[in-house]
């Protein structure tokens, strides 16, 4: 069995969760998160604990969803009570981004400005022109919308020229030298 799905999910002060049949729902300060289990996965809540009990099937499929059940439960106690958030760098000349009225505005190389509207529970930041912050509690949310806006502009090879996370390691390519002379024809 899973070593992960094995552990108890704490519950820390302030958060609450409820299962009804294959529905759990966890409360907290942030908000409020909702999520189907996958069939055959049963939950034990207790005061300040929830554990993901074995399944009672021994077929592989179910020993991989053990620990992604307790995974997925554990993110929606973390986002109710802490939240998630991600950070993009944008690099380049003339490149920035800014938020007005939940709308993000992009320049970023193209010959007209990009908007971008984050769906619900999602709220945007730039707290410089060239970083963006994506926060919300739902960590599959946020993780696609921080992918999302890295697809608008993914940094290219050659400059490094683009929307990339924070930290991210992006490996500049050579570019062509015309040190060479050759010309065209690749013949002097």
């Amino acid at each position: 069995m899973s070593r992960i799905g094995k552990l108890p999910i704490p519950l820390p002060k302030g958060i609450s969760a409820a299962c009804s049949g294959l529905h759990i729902t966890v409360s907290g300060p942030k908000g409020k998160l909702e999520r189907d289990l996958y069939p055959g996965m049963k939950l034990e809540i207790t005061g300040e604990t929830i554990k993901v009990l074995k399944p009672e099937s021994h077929d592989r499929i179910y020993k991989g969803l053990f620990g992604l059940t307790r995974t997925l439960i554990a993110n929606m106690v973390h986002g109710v009570s802490q939240g998630f958030e991600k950070k993009l760098e944008i690099q380049g000349i003339g490149y920035r981004a800014a938020v007005q009225n939940n709308v993000l505005t992009m320049f970023v190389g193209y010959s007209h400005q990009v908007d971008y509207k984050p769906p619900q529970g999602i709220t945007l930041e730039t707290p410089k022109p060239t970083q963006i912050t994506v926060k919300g509690i739902d960590k599959e949310k946020v993780g696609a919308v921080a992918a999302e806006l890295r697809f608008v502009r993914k940094p290219e090879p050659y400059k490094g020229k683009g929307i990339r996370y924070e930290g991210e390691y992006v490996r500049i390519k050579v570019g062509k030298s015309g040190a060479s002379g050759a010309g065209a024809g690749g013949k002097k």
